[in-house]
Order: C-alpha cells, then structure tokens, then sequence
C-alpha cells in the first residue's frame, strides 16, 4: 500500500496525472511553446529554458532519473513558474524516497494552482514520509474536496495514508470508512489489515504489534475480518472473527470490534450479545455501553437508558454519555432530567442540530416554551447554514473517536 506514484519513465502514472492537471503531452514529445503560467522569457534565457526543458523531459523518459532532477533544477531556475516542471521534479523526488525535496516541489505546484487537488495529494504523501501528521492529513483531505485523478494507483495509495493518518489521530470511524473503501475495491494486503486491525481495536500504536506475538496474531485477525466486512462479505467477516474469539476471547475490545462488525451487517441482537461480552470481560468499558445505548435508542430504549447512565457514571466528562443518556430519558419520558444531560451534551457540541431539536422538544415537555423556542430556532439557523455551505449532517456517534476512552 505505500507504493509509488511514479514518473513517466517509470510507470507512465505520472503521464495521465499531468494531462489531467492541464500539462498535455508531458511525457510525450518535447513541446515548442511554454505552457499556462509560464514567465514568458526572451531571447537567449527563452531558448536556454527550452533547452533545459526537452533535456529534461528526455532524460526522465529514458529512465536517467538522477540526470533529469539536475536538469529540472537548471530549467526552474530560469522559469519558477513552470508548473509541470515542479510537478515532474516533485514525482522524480518522490520515487527516491528525497521527500523533503518532493514536499518543496509539489509546494510550488500548489502555490501555482491552489486548486489543484492530486498536487495537494501528493504534498501530502510527502508530509506523511516527513512525520507531520496533522499537515499530511489536512493535504490529504482538502485533495479530496478539490478533486483527484482517477488513477486506481493514486487513489489507493491516498486513501490507505488517509485511514492510517486517521487512525493515529484516533478518529476509527473515519479511518474504517477510508479502508472499507480499499476493502470494497478489492485491495488485500497484510499491511492494510494490520492497519485495519488497530482501527477496529481502537489502537493508535504507530505500527501493529509483531505478527509473531498473540496481539499482532489478534490485530491481523480482525484486520481480515474487518475487511472482510468492509467487503460487504459479513459470512465471510463472522467466521472470521469467530475464529479470533475462539483462541483470544480475552483480548481488549475483540467483542466489541465483532460487535461493530454485527452492527454493520445489520444484526441488531448480535451486536447488542457482543457488546455485552465485552463489558463482562472488561467491566469498567466505556465504548460498549455507549454503542448499546445508542443501539437501543430506537428499539429499546428502556433497556438503553440502563447503559448510558453507566457510562456516565464510569465516565462524567464524556458528552456523548450525556448526550445519549439525554436522548434516552427523553423517549422514556423523564424530561426534567433529560434536560440537564441535553444541555452539557451541547455546550460540547454546539453546532449539532439533533441536540436543539431535543432540546426543544423536552422544553416544550416541561412548559418553558420560551427555551423551545430559542432551541428550534437555532436548529433552523444551523440547518441553513449547512445548506447554505454544502455541509452534510455528520453522526453525532463519529465523536466517539476523539472523546471516548474504553
């Protein structure tokens, strides 16, 4: 999975990125004419530039990669507004591991083009080799919003960085959404399972444990199966995880990864069976509790509020637990006492639009129709504002990633 996005001399992916970011026939024969953005130059620095160019270019064609970097460096000396200079320097740069050299390269093409998403893709790439995670995460996720080139490569590869990135900065719902993606297209490896792994066991570990051990045993295990479930194929994910809790039924968290995967395959009973076995193997578990309220919420709601008032007590400075045990007392008609859990839910999350309706709704149960009001209107405030940005409604559980312990 961390493979390379390769220059034209290599793998020829370089060739259609470039067409696509407006760079025609860039590993094809050597143009007369600069290209869009250029400084135009005159006179002998116009020539010498041209010069440098198509040496260059041909240089990077014949496989003579280290001749082509110096030729790109003399060429952009004379024309720093050569794009698809910096562009193919940036490649060259990339597939010889200079990452560093190949950050400052791809920064020029995006300094060039702001909107020019597979540059910002391959920056990113780039700041993930250079340990900056946050950098890489943020150039990795904007280059999804801007666009980027339908290349299977490219978008492998960016896509398993962005589920590890995420995974490390402990978002899991979001890295599972990455790899699902990866898993839904087919791509196997034992590295994106022992990625996927730590994200449905909620680890944050720079790499899986050692593979020889029974924890790097259990991480590619549920890797598989969590791929598997990413797959959609569910059979072939719970054989799976069956066989995990068969030799590990200990292990943190494995129920409640199988639980999740239940979830998924929209076996309610299942998941609700797994979580508990979690909290029977690990009593003072968090996450579980929380998964069964929310689970409950819409069919059982009495049997939820039980677990959502345990995660509270086990944990006071979790919104979600406030949030959920607010719901909860709410559709079982305990209004005065949903409302103090509703509010300490919103102070943490004030721009979600499910606690102002709830809100309203349990201030309009105990007569204070002047604080129904005020929620409801912030409610139709938000709404609009979303739509206004083009914003999707995010689950309100996807904060379970940064603000909730085991």
């Amino acid at each position: 999975m961390r493979g390379k996005i390769s220059a034209c001399a290599v793998t020829g992916a370089a060739a259609a990125i470039l067409v696509t970011m407006g760079f025609a026939g860039a590993c094809g024969p050597a143009r007369a004419q600069s290209h869009t953005g250029e400084a135009r130059a005159s006179g002998t620095s116009s020539q010498g530039f041209e010069a440098l160019r198509k040496k260059a270019d041909e240089a990077r064609d014949a496989g003579r990669l280290d001749d082509a970097v110096k030729l790109y460096h003399r060429a952009l000396g004379i024309n720093g507004k050569w794009a698809e200079g910096w562009w193919s320097l940036g490649t060259l740069q990339y597939d010889n591991d200079r990452y560093a050299e190949a950050e400052l390269a791809f920064e020029k093409v995006v300094a060039l083009d702001p909107k020019q998403g597979t540059a910002r893709a391959m920056l990113g790439l780039c700041e993930f080799e250079l340990g900056q995670p946050e950098r890489a995460l943020k150039n990795i996720e904007a280059s999804k919003t801007l666009g980027v080139l339908e290349d299977a490569q490219l978008r492998d590869v960016v896509t398993y960085h962005e589920g590890v990135l995420l995974q490390r900065a402990g978002k899991f719902e979001e890295a599972k959404r990455a790899l699902a993606s990866l898993c839904l297209s087919g791509v196997r490896s034992g590295e994106l399972a022992g990625t996927f792994g730590m994200v449905a066991l909620r680890m944050r570990d720079v790499a899986p444990p050692d593979a020889s051990t029974e924890a790097g045993q259990v991480v590619q295990h549920v890797g598989r199966a969590a791929c598997l479930s990413g797959a959609k194929d569910y059979d072939a994910a719970k054989t799976e995880f069956e066989r995990v809790i068969a030799g590990a039924p200990h292990f943190p968290l494995v129920h409640y990864a199988y639980g999740r995967m239940l979830q998924d395959a929209r076996d309610h009973d299942g998941a609700i069976k797994q979580f508990e076995a979690e909290i029977a193997e690990h009593p003072d578990s968090v996450l579980p509790r929380l998964r069964i309220a929310a689970a409950q919420y819409k069919w059982n709601p009495e049997a939820g509020l039980k677990f959502a008032d345990e995660a509270v007590k086990l944990n006071p400075e979790l919104p979600l637990g406030h949030y959920l045990l607010g719901l909860l007392l709410l559709e079982t008609g305990a209004y005065q006492r949903a409302i103090p859990e509703l509010e300490t839910a919103h102070k943490a999350f004030p721009q979600e639009t499910k606690i102002d309706i709830s809100l309203a709704n349990a201030y309009t149960q105990v007569g204070r129709p002047q604080d129904a009001a005020r929620a409801r209107a912030e409610f139709a405030r938000k709404k609009q504002a979303e739509q206004a940005a083009g914003e999707e409604a995010v689950e309100i559980t996807d904060a379970m990633d940064a603000r909730s312990k085991p």
